[in-house]
């Protein structure tokens, strides 16, 4: 097979590591932060890292402002709110602690900060004419990448139509990883998250954007997290296994940055959007209907089959086919595992709205670079397949 070209850039130094946070301060005044706007939640107010990065920041010498009224799912209203302190504190540097909602509105305030005009102006890629300012990108769940991605995923307040915004300046200049910091989610937020990066790194792996480059990330993503999901769920204390998952985390977010997504995410948002299907279990309940779907075209079909190998879960001597099967049914037991809703009946979707969802699916950036086209009635399949 011909090696396809791409042009790659890695715009985010990675610091790994326990107690890594504990560098807080040094990394920022070394990037020429003065103003900080602390972007969170009150989830991570509650938990006491956000008053633990502020001394960090304060030690430093740097003046704090604290934006913590993020909401999951972060819309076009979170960025207004973190935009008026932005404004009133007159900052120049930022530092997202959280979830990807955190981290994703910091990338928000950011490009209404230096650029103007409203988040629908950005959508897209490379829409910002100005510079914008340093980002450091503190995650405290195993889940999105965010912290190694250029994009913004910001959703209309009014429609819940998310806006993916893509421009390199917007990414994080340091990802901090330390997985202390995620020892204090809940059962359920460590399943939703961990899904997510598993679906990141299955469908960032198999995308018409695909490279050699793009599958190192997605293949090793893969590798630590499928090796440390269960056990975060079943000894939530064990560090090492909270490392590899925030690791390959990260690294899934690279693939994304390199590769993008496909189907699972385009049926996932409208699922969000219309009935409150927490995003995890969106992309975790449609991933396999999705995989099998793929698997009709040969080359995917051989991806899948590494992808169960790597993870140790088939040998040499079965076929592709049946190994795609056994990636596919291993996210479906993983749903099992974490008391996640196996169909969309039991997630409270109506069958009634298929049509509508499938539609809207079929609409979704992500579908564009699913390596099978889709159609709104593939979509329409899918979505009957879950009920």
């Amino acid at each position: 097979m011909t090696l396809p070209s791409f042009d790659s850039t890695l715009r985010t130094r990675v610091v790994f590591g326990a107690g890594s946070l504990d560098r807080l301060g040094e990394l920022a005044a070394g990037l020429g932060g003065h103003r900080v706007l602390l972007v969170t939640d009150a989830g991570i107010v509650r938990a006491g890292h956000a008053a633990r990065a502020e001394a960090l920041l304060r030690a430093a010498g740097l003046e704090v402002s604290v934006f913590d009224a993020v909401r999951e799912n972060p819309t076009t209203l979170d960025v207004a709110r973190g935009l008026e302190v932005a404004r009133a504190a007159s900052v120049d540097f930022f530092v997202g602690l959280g979830g990807g909602s955190s981290i994703d509105t910091a990338k928000g305030v950011n490009f209404l900060l230096t650029q103007g005009g409203e988040m629908r102006d950005y959508q897209g890629i490379g829409k910002a004419t100005r510079p914008m300012l340093p980002l450091i990108a503190i995650p405290t769940t195993a889940g999105t990448g965010s912290e190694c991605q250029s994009a913004a995923l910001i959703a209309d307040e009014a429609t819940h139509h998310k806006m993916a915004c893509l421009d390199p300046k917007a990414a994080a200049r340091i990802a901090l990883l330390d997985p202390e910091l995620t020892v204090s989610q809940p059962r359920r937020v460590t399943a939703l998250t961990g899904l997510d990066a598993l679906v990141h790194a299955v469908e960032s792996a198999v995308t018409t954007r695909r490279t050699v480059w793009s599958a190192m990330f997605s293949r090793e993503a893969f590798r630590l997290c499928a090796g440390a999901l269960e056990t975060v769920l079943r000894l939530p204390d064990d560090l090492e296994a909270r490392g590899r998952m925030l690791l390959g985390a990260a690294l899934a977010g690279t693939a994304i940055e390199n590769s993008m997504l496909g189907a699972a995410h385009s049926a996932a948002n409208p699922l969000t959007a219309h009935f409150g299907v927490v995003h995890g279990a969106a992309v975790g309940l449609m991933i396999p209907r999705v995989i099998r779907f793929n698997a009709a075209d040969p080359e995917v079909q051989a991806i899948y089959a590494d992808l169960a190998a790597t993870a140790g879960w088939t040998s040499p001597d079965v076929s592709p086919e049946a190994a795609a099967s056994v990636l596919a049914d291993r996210f479906q037991a993983w749903l099992r595992l974490a008391e996640i809703p196996e169909t969309l009946t039991a997630a409270g979707v109506d069958a009634a709205k298929i049509p509508l969802l499938a539609e809207e699916a079929s609409r979704q950036w992500t579908a564009t670079f699913n390596p099978r086209p889709i159609t709104a009635p593939d979509f329409e399949r899918l979505y009957r397949e879950a009920l």
